[in-house]
């Protein structure tokens, strides 16, 4: 049910007149109305709300046009001035043929328009009360009040005011449609949207290409791709809008391949692109590392007549650092001509991210000397970055000094950081005693961290009590589940093994499968581990990998089968091991890039230990700069050694 609109109907509309002369120095206008009328159009296209005012108000009698008075609150409404309007609208009222002027349907849309525009919903709702209280009132007034609400966030009740049109069997056009289907996306309405979709199609106005991106947005908003695809294919003509709709449509479905493909099909159609558009691909190319991707938007934004917006190069500075390419993204960061506060937060994400602490800590005390005050977000990329980079004492320092220094008050987000900081240092004491004095109730996230300590330095006894309160708080997170089976296996407990996997079965819960993406030239390729049957047993993956094999074997490699969490023989676990997701992606990028080129890599979960050693050999034997991102940060491989330093 929609609740119903409430507001008042009786607000008065003040009515105190400033009387204005003309200052004896200024010759009087001329008395000619076709004069005073011409006067008054300049005035008003000007901007002189003032003088246009004035000129009204010393000679009402000449000024009988209603189109005059439309055309002085369009300027009112354009500049959002309240006081202009209410003076206009006072003299309509005491105007010698008020209800002439009051009758005027045009007139009354832009008095609620204006009131509307400035806030001022209640006297914008009066206007309209009395003008739908006689028949035949045109669409143009039920959508000016409907747009007024949605302006001012009251969207249900601009969606009331559309069925309150239809009620009075006033029969919708595509302003109507426009309107209602903005309210119904934004209020994730999908039945009602459905509805007006209905409406739209029996109409017997075509919709127009706004009423088709409302359906678009409709459909997006409430993740309904199939009918997305299907009105986009069915509208006879697109614009940017449209486009940019699909590709946020693609993107809710996580087809990540194909929302860059649309993008490339949309400039190949000539059809251009807004900054909306940038800032939804973008990121797009920070998820998957499609560095060459961003790099070509990079160029277009480079050729474009319009200069980009803060909210662009945020997007970009982003889509370098989360691509790797840190030094890039800090020379685009230090060329920015101003700065917002994302601005900084991402470029100080993106050296935590990439474990450069150090210089994140240097960027952060230029913000402070900056004036620029950091927020929650800030401590969280750099207490996240301390943790992973093994820096405990100087992340310790930066929790305390928070609130001392900066006035921001810790948060859940960052008592689990500070956790996480404690435990992978083998400070799990401690970081139980942090859990105890927080001021908050612990969450699964904290609780999840402090499990990852225990894996990390083999405590079974408490990763199984905390396990079980995870297992309380997140009974369908199979995380938990796999970390536990993970530090049973490692202890060779292997009936505990077994007793995890069978509840696992019970609650229909499934591990999530090591998926690795990679971009060659204009194409994302995604690999799966223990998949790629065919691509293994091509004859150029078997040439590669037996050089490889080789070449590694005279360094002293073999394959580190502990890390596979499963009770069989040590062949299987080898070949296990071999069939790791990000092994596969570099394999191909070995066979498809050319020598030298580096190689980027994305992966859903923590590469293991044995792929971290055997991407180090590869990077030494084949010359190669290997970047892998995981879930917790960035490797960048090169000649044998880590940036991580084997701390992760």
């Amino acid at each position: 049910m929609i609740p119903a609109i409430s507001v008042l109907t009786n607000t008065p509309i003040p009515t105190n007149l400033t009387v204005i002369s003309c200052p004896k120095s200024q010759k009087p206008p001329s008395k000619n109305p076709q004069n005073l009328n011409q006067t008054l159009k300049y005035l008003t296209k000007s901007g002189n709300l003032d003088e246009a005012i004035r000129l009204i108000e010393s000679s009402p009698s000449k000024f009988t046009d209603p189109g005059t008075y439309s055309q002085l609150l369009h300027s009112c409404i354009s500049q959002k001035s309240l006081p202009h309007g209410q003076r206009v609208y006072k003299q309509l009222l005491k105007q010698e043929y008020s209800e002439k002027f009051l009758e005027n349907h045009n007139l009354k849309s832009k008095l609620i328009t204006l009131f509307s525009v400035c806030g001022e919903l209640d006297e914008a709702r009066v206007i309209f009360e009395n003008a739908v209280e006689n028949e035949g009132v045109p669409e143009s007034v039920w959508v000016a009040m409907a747009i007024g609400y949605s302006k001012n966030g009251f969207l249900r009740e601009a969606l009331l005011v559309y069925v309150e049109m239809l009620w009075n069997c006033m029969e919708p056009g595509n302003f109507a449609f426009s309107t209602a289907l903005k309210a119904c996306a934004d209020l994730r309405e999908l039945w009602v949207g459905r509805g007006v979709h209905a409406q739209v199609v029996k109409s017997s106005e075509g919709p127009d290409q706004v009423v088709n991106n409302g359906l678009l947005r409709l459909y997006t908003q409430c993740e309904c791709f199939d009918e997305v695809l299907k009105v986009f294919d069915q509208m006879p003509e697109r614009n940017v809008a449209s486009w940019n709709s699909l590709i946020s449509g693609f993107v809710k479905e996580d087809k990540l391949g194909e929302a860059l493909d649309v993008f490339r099909r949309m400039q190949r159609e000539g059809m251009g692109f807004s900054w909306v558009t940038l800032t939804t691909i973008l990121p797009i190319c920070a998820r998957v590392t499609a560095l060459l991707s961003g790099k070509e938007i990079h160029a277009q934004i480079v050729k474009s007549a319009r200069r980009p917006d803060v909210l662009v190069l945020n997007s970009l500075v982003d889509m370098y650092v989360k691509c790797g390419v840190v030094d890039y993204g800090r020379r685009l960061f230090d060329g920015m001509r101003s700065k917002d506060l994302t601005s900084w937060n991402t470029m100080l994400t993106g050296y935590a991210i990439n474990g450069y602490m150090r210089v994140a800590m240097d960027l952060f005390n230029e913000m402070a000397s900056c004036g620029i005050r950091p927020d929650d977000v800030t401590f969280i990329a750099l207490l996240s970055g301390c943790s992973h980079a093994g820096l405990t004492e100087d992340g310790q320092k930066l929790f305390h000094r928070m609130e001392m220094d900066f006035g921001v008050s810790p948060s859940l987000e960052h008592y689990a950081c500070l956790v996480d900081m404690l435990g992978r240092a083998g400070r799990i004491d401690d970081a139980l005693v942090v859990v105890k004095n927080m001021p908050m109730k612990t969450s699964g996230s904290i609780w999840g961290s402090l499990l990852n300590s225990c894996r990390l330095h083999n405590e079974v006894p408490l990763a199984e009590a905390i396990a079980n309160r995870l297992f309380e708080l997140e009974p369908y997170n199979p995380g938990n589940y796999v970390m536990l089976s993970n530090i049973y296996a490692n202890a060779g407990m292997w009936d505990s093994v077994n007793m995890v996997r069978e509840m696992m079965q019970t609650r229909r819960i499934r591990k999530e499968a090591g998926c690795s993406w990679i971009q060659v030239k204009n194409k994302i390729h995604s690999f799966v581990a223990g998949g790629g049957f065919e691509f293994r047993n091509s004859d150029e993956y078997k040439k590669i990998w037996n050089k490889l094999r080789e070449a590694m074997e005279e360094f002293g490699y073999k394959p580190n089968t502990d890390v596979v969490l499963h009770d069989v023989n040590e062949e299987t676990k080898a070949m296990w091991v071999c069939g790791h997701s990000e092994r596969l992606a570099t394999v191909f990028c070995l066979i498809h890039s050319a020598a030298g080129m580096p190689i980027r890599i994305t992966k859903n979960l923590r590469v293991c230990v044995d792929c971290h050693s055997w991407i180090k050999i590869v990077s030494r034997v084949t010359g190669r700069v290997i970047v892998l991102r995981d879930t917790n940060r960035f490797h960048h491989f090169k000649e044998g050694a880590c940036s991580c330093n084997d701390y992760w």
